[in-house]
Formats: C-alpha cells, structure tokens, sequence
C-alpha cells in the first residue's frame, strides 16, 4: 500500500458530491462545490481541493450554512448585479449571477457583481478564468474570518483576504493570478500542520506576538499580511471593498458571528468585469496584441507568468487522467461519511 491515492477527475468529484450530500448538502449546491475542488485538485492547488470538503462538513454540522439554499438574483443597477445566497455556499449563487453580470458588462463596458451573506471556501481563480474566457478582464476579492494581524500589529483584525486577476489572451489560456493578502494561504498553514513541517519565517506569530515557524502556534496566534505594510494595506482595501461597499460583513465581523464554530467565514464577495473590446473602442484588437506582447516579453526573459504552475499541473493531469491524494486525507475524507 502506497502513502498516496490516485483518483480520476470523474472519481473526485463524485467523492466530493457523495461526502457532501450525505452531511445534507443539496445537490445543487454540492455539484457547484465539487467541482470547483476538482479543478483545483486537477491544478494541484492541493489546498483548495478535496482538503476543503473537511471544513465544508465541519460547516455544515455546525448549522451555519443553509444547505438547500436558493440564491436569488436582482437587477441592482445598471451596472450592478446582487446576489443574495441566502446564507449558502457561494459557489451556486455565483453560478446564479454570471448570466447578468456577463452581459452586463459586456453592453456597458464594466459591471460588479456583489454576493452576499454567503459562506466562501473556495479559491477565486475558477471564477475569474471563467471570465477571461468570455473576453473579460476581471477582478475578485473577499473577506474572511479576522486571521491576520495588521503590518506592525500583534492580534488578529484583518482576514486573508485573497485577490484573484484575470486578463483574457487571443491564443492560449487567459493570465491570472489568485493570492491571499498573508504570507501563506491558511489553508497552506494547515497542510503544514498536518504534515508537521515548520513554516517559512514571517508567516505569523503566536499567541503572545512573538514570531514563530510552528504551525498550530499559527492558527492559535495570528498571521502576517506579506510585504508588510503593502500587504496590509492591499488587505484593508479588500476588507472596505467586500464589506461595507457591497453591505456586508467585515472579517472581524465574520468572526463574531461564527461564534466559536470554527465553519467556514461567512461574508459576501465582490467581481468587478471590463470589456478590453468597449475600452479599447474601434482598435482592440492592436492594443490586446499589445498587451500579448508585454507577457510574452516576461517569458521571453525567462521569466514566469503567474498561473503558470496551474497550467502545467492541469496538462500533467491530463496526460496521466489521474490525480494522487496522500492516503491520511483520503480516509479523513471517507470518515466524514455519516
């Protein structure tokens, strides 16, 4: 027996759909999340793959989450779309609001799409690629719980508040880039945890505030934004912009209201699309060649774009039709099974 699993795609997200619907997730809505863990597993963006169905359980038995919600979706303004998930996963409401928002920023050149009061596990490079690939550049940012100390403090306040980007290409696959506004992913402190590795300097503190490489002193302190006061700041900017912009919750706030539980954070989420082809007016399709030509110009240099790890990782999978899972998450994942 080998300290690995090997799984097709068609294998994960049945694995996912099964976990999750027997914990009382509707089909619905646990389709929209499994798939999303495959691609991410297909990607080998392990730690928003099928790792996050542990949380997503978690979640659902602590009774936060309404697992038969149904998102409902309002013509907030012409540029405007808002959904409200009614305190469900964020995926199918996300699913509910692309129609709208797609072609609202299509008509006019730029559109928003605000969801709220959902609960958000899931990484946002899915979301904005799907953008890409409909000729939008696009943006995508949340919230979370209050994990993060401020540049120069000591106590959670801010979430990990991740930033994703996407810029569509004639040929090839679009550029994006997904990161979180701290040092590490939490959910990548949390595989180091498991695998009882230290942490790289300057990922967080402890409880006391005093630096640390030890993982579960991590998540019971505080961890850092990365860069320091740029990070900081880029996580203020989200927190102001996915919450009391799109009225609702702050990470501290999320945190509030979870009440101990330890579930998934609950917040809302905000996409900002723009049309290259009602910008650019008349002659798109020179300035996108221009464009084309600056990130080839990286590459060119030797360079990596990022996303590119993705990329390669989902050609591997293709090629093998398989991905490998470590054993210890397998039977974590098959022990969710009520």
């Amino acid at each position: 027996m080998t300290d690995m699993v090997s799984l097709t795609l068609d294998e994960v997200q049945a694995l996912a759909v099964r976990v999750l619907t027997a914990n009382g997730l509707s089909e619905a809505h646990a389709q929209a999340n499994a798939t999303v863990m495959r691609d991410c597993q297909r990607d080998e963006c392990h730690s928003h793959g099928l790792y996050r169905l542990i949380m997503c359980v978690k979640t659902l038995r602590a009774g936060k989450v309404v697992p038969d919600a149904v998102p409902e979706v309002f013509d907030h303004a012409p540029g405007v779309v808002r959904v409200d998930a009614k305190s469900g996963f964020s995926l199918l409401a996300l699913e509910a609001g692309l129609p709208m928002f797609i072609e609202k920023a299509k008509a006019s050149g730029t559109a928003a799409l605000a969801i709220n009061n959902c609960f958000h596990f899931s990484a946002l490079w899915p979301e904005v690629e799907r953008l890409a690939e409909e000729g939008l550049a696009a943006l995508a940012m949340n919230p979370s719980h209050a994990w993060v100390a401020p540049a120069g403090g000591n106590a959670p306040l801010f979430g990990t508040n991740p930033l994703a980007f996407a810029w569509p290409r004639a040929e090839g696959h679009p550029f994006v880039f997904d990161f979180a506004t701290s040092a590490m992913a939490r959910g990548d402190i949390e595989l180091y945890r498991r695998a009882g590795k230290p942490l790289p300097e300057n990922t967080g503190v402890d409880r006391q505030g005093s630096p640390t490489t030890d993982a579960a002193a991590v998540l019971d302190g505080a961890m850092l934004p990365f860069g320091g006061h740029k990070g900081s700041a880029l996580s203020l900017m989200i927190e102001l912009l996915a919450g009391p912009l799109i009225g609702d919750l702050t990470s501290v706030e999320s945190m509030a209201f979870d009440e101990g539980a330890e579930a998934t954070p609950f917040h809302g989420e905000l996409l900002i699309a723009f049309d290259p082809a009602r910008f650019a007016g008349g002659d798109a399709a020179s300035h996108l060649a221009r464009a084309d030509a600056l990130l080839n110009a990286i590459v060119g240099q030797g360079a990596r774009l990022p996303g590119e790890r993705r990329h390669a990782a989902r050609e591997r999978t293709f090629a093998s039709g398989h991905v490998e899972i470590p054993r210890k998450l397998y039977e974590d994942i098959e022990a969710l099974m009520p």
